[in-house]
């Protein structure tokens, strides 16, 4: 299962932009990959982990703007389709259960 977070935080005064900076690196620290700027993407194993990634982005949530939480299957996340550029990363796509690398 894959979790995406799309958030859109308020960047007008000092607190603000704080706020949205420690929102950030707890995604980064947790593991969180971005996709595109203000959406991030992680692989979780099953429902009962991608619920607990999502109590840990409630208990870490800015006071201010919108965060919003989807939580996907694999098979969902590889059928997206790119209509502009193409997905760089340096994780593995694919839903087999043995990958050699």
């Amino acid at each position: 299962m894959r979790v995406i977070v799309f958030f859109d935080l308020p960047t007008l005064t000092a607190n603000d932009r704080r706020a949205y900076t420690q929102f950030r690196k707890y995604l980064i620290r947790s593991g969180f990959i971005m996709l595109q700027e203000s959406v991030y993407a992680k692989l979780a194993l099953n429902q009962t982990a991608a619920a607990n990634i999502c109590s840990g982005l409630k208990m870490h949530r800015p006071s201010d703007g919108l965060v919003q939480v989807l939580t996907i299957t694999e098979k969902q996340f590889q059928r997206m389709e790119f209509i502009t550029g193409e997905f760089a990363s340096d994780t593995v796509i694919s839903d087999e259960r043995v990958v050699v690398l």
